[in-house]
């Protein structure tokens, strides 16, 4: 295919005159209104949208001496007789002529433009198809930061007084256009992951993850992106806060966009708060993507509902491992309020010193309890007991695991009366 050279130019404040009223001029007019651009039409039939467009319409047969003055003619009649007249006028008569679907015909092609004026990507494909025109000019819309318009009106009265600063404008622009993403995953199961979530995976240039994301969402992450593992175990830190933070940073620096995978939500009990005040404090754009809790949705996979009527009233959720991997027992007491859900998280390997605990303030023994592995996972595994033998049953529980105490469990009891085999 020989490449058809073009001068792409802007013209400012033309009136363009547009043949023909069917829906392929309805399509040009729509593209005309939504640039602004001034145009008025001639057509004996005229599509009755159009008359929401444009109000310089005359439905009459197209004769040479409408033109007048016109510089830009647009023939969307289909009709060849109407484009002879057009091409022969034009051998006398200093026009642009775009006849639509017959590039040869065209001193000019409509590009697929992007909205955010007054900056304006504009794609051609010369004619060839409109169709990979405005795929291409969707990709380069997705580019643009939504609140470009503002910086560009700052930047023109800065150059209307003078002031170019092309260095800070390349730095603020840099910052602009790339974005970090701090996405809540979920309990692992891909079909849990918010839309946005979902599509933000799909579409960043760099993924960080750790041991809590599970295999199966890691499968959805595009073999051309970058995958950075930050896992950290207990007992085992591969990667410190700091250097996760840093390693953002790096990576935002050099253009990319980026994704923290978080499991479950991002703000419960995970860093996703530390990690955005710092962020934020780099001046890097930041945005938290909410998933679905483990604390809320875990016992839910094992249909276990944290209220219900006549077992639970409220429900707490807590965080048996705080900072420094210092333990966290301040909520044992909640225990003895009996219609009261109470779930643990990270509380698996600290099940001994809640036990011991538990019996320090003679808490009921027979209170009832689950520990729910993996949940959503298809290696989820459910064991359910009392505070008597919790320390037996998580012998056999796999991280990441979430323990539930109260009267909730003993739904399950109810629900198996009546299930059918």
């Amino acid at each position: 295919m020989k490449c058809r050279k073009t001068l792409p130019i802007l013209l400012k404040e033309q009136h363009i005159l547009l043949i023909g009223g069917g829906k392929v001029a309805l399509q040009k007019a729509e593209v005309l209104a939504e640039n602004n651009i001034s145009f008025s039409i001639i057509a004996k039939e005229v599509h009755p949208k159009i008359y929401t467009l444009c109000n310089d319409i005359q439905k009459k047969a197209f004769k040479t001496q409408d033109i007048k003055d016109t510089l830009v003619v647009i023939d969307a009649t289909g009709n060849d007789e109407v484009t002879e007249k057009l091409l022969e006028y034009k051998k006398k008569h200093p026009i642009l002529l775009n006849v639509v679907d017959i590039p040869q015909c065209c001193d000019f092609y409509f590009m697929a433009l992007t909205k955010n004026a007054p900056l304006q990507i504009a794609v051609s494909s010369s004619g060839a198809s409109p169709t990979a025109a405005k795929y291409f000019r969707d990709k380069c819309q997705a580019l643009i930061p939504d609140d470009l318009t503002t910086f560009l009106e700052e930047l023109q009265t800065q150059r209307d007084q003078g002031v170019i600063e092309i260095n800070k404008t390349l730095q603020t622009i840099e910052n602009m256009t790339v974005k970090a993403y701090l996405v809540g995953c979920g309990l692992g199961d891909p079909d849990l992951l918010t839309i946005k979530a979902f599509n933000i995976i799909k579409n960043v240039d760099v993924v960080l993850y750790d041991n809590l994301i599970s295999n199966e969402i890691m499968s959805i992450v595009p073999q051309d992106t970058t995958k950075v593992f930050v896992g950290k175990e207990k007992g085992f830190h591969s990667k410190s806060q700091e250097e996760i933070n840093k390693l953002i940073c790096k990576y935002i620096k050099q253009g990319y966009s980026v994704a923290r995978l978080k499991s479950g939500d991002p703000f419960i009990f995970g860093r996703g708060a530390e990690e955005l005040i710092y962020l934020t404090k780099k001046g890097i754009s930041t945005e938290v993507i909410p998933g679905i809790s483990s604390a809320v949705s875990g016992p839910l996979m094992a249909n276990i509902p944290i209220t219900a009527r006549d077992y639970s009233n409220a429900f707490t959720v807590v965080s048996a491992h705080l900072k420094d991997n210092s333990i966290n027992l301040e909520w044992v007491p909640m225990l003895e309020n009996k219609d009261h859900t109470v779930i643990v998280l990270m509380g698996l390997t600290r099940i001994p010193d809640i036990v011991q605990k538990a019996k320090t303030l003679d808490i009921d023994m027979d209170t009832p309890c689950a520990i729910i592995s993996n949940a959503s996972r298809e290696n989820q595994s459910v064991q359910v007991g009392t505070l008597d033998n919790i320390s037996v049953l998580s012998l056999e529980a796999k991280r990441p695991a979430i323990i539930v105490f109260g009267k909730v469990v003993d739904f399950l009891h109810e629900l198996e009366k009546h299930f059918i085999h």
